[in-house]
């Protein structure tokens, strides 16, 4: 598949900001499945600098400061993707890697714990305790692959947690997510992650976006596409594999990876600092077009 992605963020603030500096995590990954052929950003009014760098989970951001004052600011980025597909079930290839000798590979190979280790500790938004544990253990039996025992933790959560836009805010704890059993894309995988986490395996958050399809022969509205998140999971012997727990669903071709971190605090699209006295409005518009 190949993808023109806009991503459109505007602010409105009601008092002048003097200063702002920003960190935006908006450049997709090139990946084995995955070619970002081309990315601009756009930023209004224009910046007194702007440096792109690569931060420690190997994602693109781009540092900038505006020194002038000003009462909106946008961010358009623009991007060419090519998806690929994965081509193998790897669910044939994991059959093999139960949990328990995944948990003993992942806790005893003193390597791979140090590679893994901050994928498996609690985070700013990913905590677990003895009612998140419980509600994932049913899902993880020793003698399983650990591969289906991620897919019937997805399945659990997909039926369990109701997915209502505007229900949360990031600082939504995933325990009330879980007792109210609804949410969105971000609080759903930081749950997952949680209960992944609290049996032992590496877990990490993936951000990115997933093309939406209009109903049979109605046109596709612009803006109606959005940022996602998935999760990835680290499997010994097949390496880090994707899953939608909001969608129920392996990622493909239609998901497109950005950035991923231990969870949301290390890949906000955009996160800064702004010296102002006022409140702000935030709007965002998200178009992921298909060129096939």
């Amino acid at each position: 598949m190949k993808y023109n992605l806009t991503h459109i963020t505007h602010y409105e603030y009601k008092e002048p900001v003097n200063i702002y500096h920003s960190l935006a995590c908006l450049t997709p990954r090139t990946l084995p499945n995955q070619l970002c052929a081309d990315f601009t950003i756009k930023i209004t009014p224009k910046p007194t600098e702007i440096v792109a760098r690569t931060d420690f989970f190997g994602n693109t951001v781009h540092y900038f400061s505006i020194h002038s004052v000003h009462t909106e600011l946008t961010v358009l980025t623009t991007s060419q993707i090519d998806r690929f597909p994965l081509g193998n079930d790897l669910s044939l290839f994991a059959k093999d890697m139960t949990c328990a000798r995944a948990r003993e590979e992942c806790w005893t190979s003193t390597a791979l714990k140090i590679q893994l280790l901050q994928f498996m500790l609690p985070s700013p938004y990913v905590f677990w305790d003895e009612e998140i544990k419980t509600f994932a253990k049913d899902c993880f039996p020793n003698n399983q692959s650990l591969f289906d025992s991620v897919k019937m933790l997805c399945h659990k959560l997909f039926t369990t947690i109701k997915y209502v836009p505007e229900s949360t805010t990031i600082n939504t704890p995933i325990k009330t997510v879980l007792h109210e059993k609804k949410g969105v894309c971000q609080d759903i995988s930081h749950l997952a992650i949680a209960c992944i986490r609290s049996m032992g395996f590496a877990a990490r958050y993936v951000s990115g976006y997933l093309e939406t399809l209009p109903p049979p022969d109605k046109p596709k509205l612009q803006g109606s596409d959005a940022s996602h998140a998935w999760i990835s999971v680290y499997i010994p012997d097949l390496g880090w594999c994707d899953f939608d727990p909001t969608n129920d669903m392996i990622p493909q071709e239609r998901h497109i990876t950005t950035a991923w971190g231990r969870d949301y605090s290390d890949v906000p699209p955009l996160k800064g600092i702004i010296f102002s006295a006022g409140k702000h409005t935030l709007k965002v518009a998200v178009d992921v077009l298909s060129l096939e």
